[in-house]
């Protein structure tokens, strides 16, 4: 069964109401969290490109790319969980885990059910919470992961 229901929460989905990129997170994280999350990335084979500006580059260890100098480039690792899903993880800081994706790239109970699979996948390997904020909106979570229901969960009314 899904963790959602794309009737349910379609308006959440709303580039328009939204904002096209909203932001996804992990608080309270650490070096180790970010760790789990490029150890995850490889154990699922998931298509990723790392990059620090305009430079691709193999995927480092969180602790060298958290680690960079304060006036580097902030690195990103782009991942596709599946073909036509991107998130961005953008390492801005070592105490939270957070990345964007495209809600135009997320528009059916196929492509919703892909991104419940890819929250849960980092809920559970981290046994935190993983978050969706509006765009813009940073601290009001629509929906995420919970860690005690073991799924991806409505945290807003419709």
């Amino acid at each position: 069964m899904a963790d959602l229901l794309w009737g349910d929460v379609r308006s959440f989905f709303d580039p328009d109401l939204m904002g096209a990129l909203p932001d996804v997170r992990v608080p309270g994280a650490s070096v180790r969290d970010w760790q789990a999350v490029l150890d995850l990335v490889a154990e699922k084979g998931w298509r990723c490109r790392y990059s620090e500006g305009e430079t691709v580059l193999p995927v480092p260890r969180a602790e060298t790319v958290l680690s960079r100098p304060a006036d580097a480039e902030c690195p990103s690792l782009r991942v596709w969980p599946a073909a036509g899903v991107l998130a961005v993880f953008r390492f801005y800081a070592d105490d939270e885990v957070d990345f964007d994706v495209d809600l135009r790239e997320l528009q059916s109970q196929d492509r919703l059910d892909v991104f419940c699979g890819f929250l849960r996948d980092i809920g559970r390997r981290l046994d935190k919470p993983v978050l969706m904020d509006p765009e813009g909106f940073y601290g009001h979570p629509v929906l995420g992961f919970d860690v005690e229901a073991d799924r991806v969960v409505l945290l807003a009314a419709s």
